[in-house]
């Protein structure tokens, strides 16, 4: 068996083909590991690829600053397939050489949810609020936008969004607060807001098209007399109180007096 065909790990950046230890191969940044990896973002001793007979896993031994990730997923530990993409912090690679002699049942991954403010939670739910609209390919709101939803300044909220990268793990480089927003949806910390009519409130009455809203109604001499309603009161509660020129008006009509006392 050449070393193509045994289990072994591929770096993007270089090509180099390195094959796996019989047991355990380490990778890092240090120089006294299996696999060097030379970008800044690995951590000195950053992962452990393990070999336990035909089943290969990769274990984040959780010393590293920017995570590892299978097929873009952050992972703590993770079975591998042959194929599947690797990254370490920024650095990509990928297996290979993995005899698939059975269908493994994949399960999700169990993520770490990292403890979190109640003040990161908002930012979370204003940066995802554009995402989790019903329009396609809407980007996740800016700093600027989040520190007016919230009543916040920017400075603050660019603050909040650097300690979310740090709990995250989410690397440096292009489109950060996007791949943000990718990673709180899929650990479920942001979920689309339920509209009122689904939540059982009752959905605001609609105006027909071309048809002006109902003017509210004002209160007349005489209205409601006798039924002890006034206009849109609810039966049995008390009636509105007329203005006392209107009030005065309606006890001359009913005593037939127009003058003064006298």
């Amino acid at each position: 068996m050449t070393y193509m065909e045994a289990p072994h790990l591929q770096i993007a950046v270089t090509g180099a083909v390195v094959p796996l230890q019989p047991e355990v191969t380490t990778v890092g940044r240090g120089s006294f590991t299996d696999i060097t990896l030379t970008d800044p973002s690995v951590s000195v001793l950053h992962a452990e690829i393990v070999r336990r007979g035909p089943y290969v896993y990769v274990s984040d031994l959780g010393l590293s600053r920017n995570g590892t990730r299978v097929n873009g997923r952050l992972v703590a530990k993770r079975l591998l397939t042959d194929g599947d993409a690797l990254t370490f912090g920024s650095a990509r690679c990928r297996i290979g050489g993995i005899v698939a002699g059975e269908v493994f049942e994949e399960q999700p991954p169990k993520s770490v949810t990292p403890e979190l403010t109640r003040r990161e939670l908002d930012v979370i739910a204003s940066l995802c609020r554009p995402a989790m609209s019903d329009d396609a390919f809407v980007t996740p709101a800016t700093a600027r936008e989040i520190a007016a939803d919230l009543v916040v300044t920017e400075a603050a909220v660019k603050q909040h969004l650097l300690r979310l990268y740090s709990k995250l793990r989410i690397v440096e480089g292009v489109n950060r607060r996007i791949r943000l927003a990718n990673e709180v949806i899929a650990l479920g910390l942001a979920k689309p807001q339920v509209p009122d009519d689904q939540r059982g409130l009752p959905a605001p009455r609609a105006v027909p098209p071309g048809r002006a809203p109902e003017p509210a109604q004002r209160w007349r001499p005489g209205q409601g007399q006798g039924q002890g309603q006034g206009p849109g009161q609810v039966p049995g509660s008390v009636p509105p109180y007329p203005p006392p020129a209107a009030a005065a008006a309606d006890r001359r009509r009913v005593t037939g007096r127009t003058g003064g006392p006298g």
